[in-house]
Formats: structure tokens, sequence, C-alpha cells
């Protein structure tokens, strides 16, 4: 999200309520933003995702993929009622963008479509809203593009939810497209015009048979949650229109329904329509500062996003809570730390507006916060108060190990590395200690392209990227005994380190011991420390490459001279032992196996399990996810040289929405050929 700063702008008066735009990928929630923002008039003309001239996905990553890959901001003005729009990710790759956004927002719009391919994708997105008690409603868009009825569509997507999705309106059908919808509150008629509101036309004899059943439907989902229109249906009682109004918008709020609307972003349709239902049913921000805050009543504010501008600096994206913040101000950290607002930004799209103040309910980037990070509550007053409602950080399924090209970029790569994580907590920075390498691992292939390409064209680096090596270990099968003497003599004191080791293996899991059976001073107590070092040196390096574990190091017997003998001599005298030892005990490779769990939908379990064993899995058994109707998890022993690129075969296989978390379990020998193909792969990652 490169955000200019150099444009200036005022705050409108009013509370604005926030609201989400959630949804699979491809589903048109950057069509519903642009449509919305046309509606409302901020935009003199809707743009489209084909012609890359939208308010959102306007920054290069996203402008290259056709994809969001961040958030993106608007506001906009309807009927004196102030919105702030954030449309979110739908790739399951980019959803960590979406959990930072709820944090903040009074309400999501779930955008969906007729696809049952997509039905997965929109239950992981409904669980997070469900998860975190986000008031919600669905968007059923490209409805000119759906051949089936929507009650059809619902049944489908109905298993996603664990909240009945309740139709607010029904469509209008000429000749096999939908050219308008009748509202089931309202019972009225409209019909659709290519980006322009929708007028109200008289209902026909049939259109109103349909729309007395479905309306009969909606409201017997109400009642289930209110004993007096219950009572009234059954004594076929016409219940008062603002009752039923005052259910659909309590039981919407309570969670209990999620009401179903629709349309075509892409011409328009069906935009006014969710605006009005918006502007009356949207809850204000303190329902929000209830979820965030807890009984503890006071001004705050929730930071959502993290941005790193390259000219503005840092940016920390906030909903205020309540309060009125201005530039200049001091809040605390979490109710602790004195942080100071160095400038005061209204978003839209990709250009930050400077302002002097901004009040409850407002969505706003502070500038130059250094110690606040996403997720961080800023309040006025200094008693320590930390945020309720934080989601946490997705599990990494992917890694690629990361260099800067020349040398004297690596310090400007390390600070870039931190910078994007900042930005994004999916991402992890690490340092694999075995194979000295710095590891980017992300939410898939085109999470960790996005984050590559940002290094290069946002701070300008040239980097290498390779997939990492693997870290392998051996051990040996046989002990021995071997002696070994550093000598050396070239004028003045010489070098004499003289030891004798028994060298043995351990159980698995036992690591390295290294004792001693020294007596009579043969080797004196200060040189058998330095003769350790040297045989932990020469341990980290065995005969096939990789560190030594599970062995047993005795130091038997020595010499030494009252002169030429130092602690480097006996230090490289241990080297020696144990690099001409080793192979003489039958070294074996030993490759580290990962305890996996995947997550992913019953159907496609079998494949799943398919997958795992041709990659040398040993399944341990599957059960139902908890909490989640028609997913299973699959538990199951891999090698770690197999689980690299997983999370592509398993995305391809279940329409992309797999995960899965993986932890080390043990060593195990690693013997034929598939030990010499490893040796053979891990040569090659050396050499290049």
């Amino acid at each position: 999200m490169a955000i200019n700063t150099n444009g200036r702008g005022s705050e409108a008066d009013g509370a604005p309520r926030c609201i989400a735009l959630v949804g699979p990928f491809g589903s048109g929630k950057t069509s519903l933003l642009e449509a919305l923002l046309a509606r409302t008039d901020k935009v003199a003309r809707q743009g489209t995702v084909a012609d890359r001239n939208t308010v959102g996905d306007a920054a290069p990553e996203a402008r290259a993929h056709g994809m969001s890959v961040e958030l993106n901001i608007a506001d906009a003005t309807y009927l004196d009622d102030r919105f702030v729009f954030v449309d979110c990710p739908g790739s399951v790759e980019f959803l960590s963008e979406m959990d930072g956004a709820l944090s903040g927002v009074d309400l999501a719009v779930v955008v969906a479509e007729d696809d049952e391919r997509k039905v997965p994708a929109l239950q992981l997105i409904l669980k997070a809203l469900e998860a975190r008690a986000i008031p919600r409603v669905l968007f059923l868009n490209k409805i000119d593009r759906s051949s089936r009825r929507v009650r059809d569509v619902l049944n489908v997507l109905q298993p996603a939810s664990a909240v009945p999705l309740v139709l607010r309106q029904i469509p209008i059908w000429e000749n096999g497209q939908a050219t308008g919808f009748i509202d089931l509150a309202l019972e009225r008629a409209h019909v659709y015009h290519e980006k322009e509101p929708s007028t109200r036309i008289d209902m026909c004899d049939a259109d109103r048979t349909r729309e007395h059943e479905a309306r009969f439907t909606m409201l017997e989902h109400l009642a289930d949650h209110d004993d007096d229109l219950m009572e009234a249906l059954l004594e076929d009682i016409a219940p008062d229109r603002d009752q039923v109004f005052a259910d659909l918008v309590n039981e919407m709020r309570d969670g209990l329904i999620c009401p179903v609307f629709f349309g075509s972003a892409e011409h328009g349709n069906g935009v006014s329509r969710l605006l009005k239902a918006l502007r009356h049913e949207v809850p204000g921000v303190d329902l929000l500062a209830g979820r965030v805050l807890g009984k503890r009543n006071r001004d705050a504010l929730q930071v959502i996003k993290t941005l790193h501008t390259q000219h503005g600096g840092k940016l920390s994206i906030a909903r205020v809570l309540d309060g009125q913040v201005s530039d200049g101000d001091s809040l605390f950290l979490n109710g602790e730390r004195e942080v100071k607002v160095s400038g005061l930004f209204s978003i839209f799209g990709q250009q930050a507006s400077k302002i002097a103040t901004a009040g409850k309910g407002a969505l706003v980037a502070l500038g130059r916060m250094e110690d606040v990070r996403t997720g961080d509550l800023l309040c006025f007053d200094t008693d320590a108060l930390s945020s309720l409602y934080l989601a946490e950080a997705r599990p990494p399924v992917l890694a690629t190990a990361i260099s800067a090209a020349q040398r004297k970029d690596e310090v400007r790569l390390s600070a870039a590395l931190a910078k994007l994580a900042e930005e994004d907590p999916s991402l992890t920075i690490s340092q694999n200690q075995i194979t000295a390498e710095t590891l980017l691992a992300g939410q898939g292939e085109m999470h960790l392209r996005v984050a590559q390409e940002r290094l290069a064209g946002k701070y300008g680096l040239d980097i290498s990227v390779y997939a990492p090596h693997v870290p392998y270990a051996e051990t040996i099968r046989s002990g021995t005994k071997i002696r070994r003497r550093h000598k050396k003599q070239s004028g003045g004191h010489g070098q004499f380190g003289d030891v004798a080791l028994e060298i043995g293996p351990l159980p698995r899991g036992e690591g390295v011991q290294f004792t001693d059976t020294i007596s009579g001073g043969v080797v004196p107590k200060q040189y058998i420390p330095s003769v350790k070092d040297g045989v932990l040196e020469a341990l980290g390096r065995g005969p096939l490459g990789f560190p030594v574990v599970d062995v047993s190091i005795c130091l038997t017997d020595g010499s030494y001279h009252s002169v030429d003998s130092s602690d480097q001599a006996f230090k490289m005298a241990g080297i020696l032992a144990i690099r001409e030892g080793l192979p003489e005990c039958k070294p074996v490779l030993l490759e580290p196996i990962q305890k996996v769990v995947i997550a992913c939908p019953s159907e496609a379990t079998a494949k799943v399990n398919a997958i795992v064993s041709a990659r040398r899995g040993q399944l341990l058994g599957f059960d139902a996810r908890p909490g989640w109707p028609g997913w299973d998890e699959i538990q199951a022993l891999m090698p770690e040289a197999e689980i690299g690129d997983l999370i592509v075969e398993l995305r391809s296989a279940t329409a992309g929405v797999a995960s899965y978390t993986a932890e080390f379990d043990h060593l195990a020998e690693l013997s034929g050929k598939a030990a010499e193909l490893a040796l053979q792969r891990s040569g090659k990652q050396q050499a290049a």
C-alpha cells in the first residue's frame, strides 16, 4: 500500500461507520468498492479491475497480478451518513490483511458468487467473522451471470455459514436474466438500470405470489428468536413492518442471522439497496468498542495495519473507538508507554491527506509511531490496557532462503525484511543456525513473490532466493579408538598436543556427550576444555558434510610437552582425532522428520492422503476438524525434505484452501538411494 502523503484534506462531521468488504478471491470485492464509490459520487466514473483504473488494487503488485494483495481503504458519504470501506484481499495467502482489519470494523459485507468451488474459501472467511462476533451481511454478486434460483444458490452456500443465510430480496427474472429485485422487508419491486439507482415498479401477480412465499420463509427465520413474531405467524397475523425491521437489525447485529442481498457490482446493480441497508442497519462504533475493550470504557484507538511508506515514513492505521485525536497528541501504547502522534492523515486509496483532528469512529493513519505494532491499543491515559480483540498470526506454510545479491546490501536487506514483517505479521523472518541461511516464510507462492517484488521495487534491493537447505545431520553406527598428535616446530616455541579418544554411538536424541578419564596428569586439566572445544568444532561437519549428533567422546589418554603444549595445540589434536576417527565409525545420514497436521475439506481428504504418501509421509490418521463442518484434520510424519513445496500441491488439490502446521519430531536414518539423492542435492545446493 504505497501511500502518497503529499495531499491535504479535512474530516467531515459525524461518526463514520467502518465496513469491511470480504470474500473469496475473485468474488468482486474491489468492483463492489468501486461501485459504492461511484454511487456515492466519490469518484466521477466507475473503474474496472480489467482496465486497472480502480481506487482499490492500485499498488504496483496488485496491478501486476490482477488481484488484491493488501487492504484498500476509501471513505464515502451517502445521504449524510459517512462510511469507511476497507476492501480486504480474498486469497487465502493474504487473509492476514483481513485479520488485522476485523479488529476495527463495525460490520462485514461478505461478497460471494454462484460458484460451488469457492464454498470452502467462503467458509474460511465466515469462520473468522464468527470467531470475532462481527455482524455481517452477504452480497451475492454477479447475479447477472447466475443461471440458478437464488434459493438454490443459498443452499449451496449455507454449509459455509454457522448461522442461517436469510434472503432479504428475490430477483425479478426476464428471459433468464435478473432485471430487478423485490425487497422482502418493504414488499416493493424495483428494476435495475445500468450503473444508476433502480426504480420502483408494480409487481405482477406471479411475482407477488413468489414474494409472499419468500417473505414467509424470511419471517420464519426471524421468529426463531422472537416469540411474539412466532405467535403472529401461527395465528396468521401480518406482523408490523417496524417489528420486522427491528428483528432483522437486532438478529444480524447479534450474529443470529446473515441477511443476503444480491446484485452485480460490475454493472452497479443492487448497490443502492445495499447502501440503504448499511445506512439503517450497521451498528455504530460503540458496539466495536465494547468488543475490543470489554467493560473498560475509555478513549482509545485500535491499530489495524502498519505501513512503511517511501516518503512519509511509518504509518499506523487506527480506528478511533472513542474520543478525539489530534496531530501532536501524546498517547499511551497499551496504556503504558508514551508515544507521540507525528502527523495525522485520512486515507483514500493510495492517497493520504493530512488532517488536524479525527473524532470517534474515524479510521486514520498516525505518523511515525515507531514502537507501535498492528493490534496495539493506543489510550489517552496511563492505566495498563491491552486489546482483547487480537488474532493469532497465521503460521507460515512456505519458506525461501533469501540473501542480498551484493554483500554491501546485507544491512539494507535486513532492515527491509524487518519492515515487511512489521507490515504483514504472517511473514516471518528467521535465521537457520544449522544452515546459516536467512529464511523468509509466508502463506504461499504468491505471498512470497509479492514480498520479493516489494524488496526490489519499494526498497531497490537486488536479491537472490533459493530453496532452503534441509538441515540434515549424521551419526555413527559403531565406535572406535583413535590417538592423534598435533606437533609443529617452526622456530621458538612449537606446538604439541597428544590425545587418545574413544568414540561411540548414543541412542537417538541424546546429543553429544564429552567426558574424560584422565588420571596422573597425562593431559593437564587446563587443556581438557580445549580438547573439548576441538572435538565440538570437528563434530560440526562430519564425513558426510553435516553436524554429527548422538555420539559420545571420551578423552582417555594423552601426553604433553612442558614448553610447547598450549590450548591451541590440544584443540587441534582434538580436531584431528575426530576427523580421522569418524570415518571408521560407519557414519550414517539423518534427516529431520516433522509432525504435520493438515486441514482440508473432507471431500479432498483422499487426495491429501495420497499426496502425503507420495512424499514418503507416514499417515497417523485423520479426524473431523473441531468446529469445522465438512473439514478434516490429517496427522502425519513427513521428512522435512518433502515439505518444502507441500502447500503448492495441497492447495491445488483443495481449491486453494488447505493449510498445515509442522513441528520437528525426530531425526531418522536415511540410507540407500534416498540418502544418495539427498547428498547429491545438498552438494549442488552448497555449490550454488
